[in-house]
């Protein structure tokens, strides 16, 4: 049978080791938002706010645009937040969102605009 041995710093004061603190170490905050941090997509995958492109993101690749979705999708973020973030019209991301239920995710590349749009 191992025997488990608990590996203690020695940064670690003794008396406070039962709180963690470190020496020299400040604690981490972190920054309040609104609505959840992560959600979990039906695959299993976590999507979570760092997974979101930045917000002066100008140029919109496929992959970028999906994560946007997924994000008001799944209740990350929402429309409206979505829509002030990265500074795009109603329209053009209800056309993100239409391309990806009525076609998929590939909807969303340029090249395939003219497969998948029809005046």
């Amino acid at each position: 049978m191992k025997q488990i041995v608990p590996l203690v710093s020695p940064h670690v004061k003794p008396e406070s080791a039962n709180l963690l603190q470190i020496e020299g170490v400040r604690p981490m905050y972190l920054k309040k938002v609104d609505g959840p941090r992560a959600v979990t997509l039906p695959d299993g995958t976590t999507l979570t706010r760092a997974d979101l492109p930045p917000p002066t993101t100008v140029r919109w690749v496929a992959s970028r645009k999906l994560t946007v979705v997924r994000g008001v999708l799944y209740g990350l973020i929402s429309q409206s937040e979505a829509l002030d973030r990265y500074d795009l019209s109603k329209d053009e991301f209800t056309e993100w969102v239409k391309a990806v239920s009525d076609h998929g995710e590939d909807a969303l590349k340029v090249t395939a605009l003219k497969i998948y749009r029809q005046p």
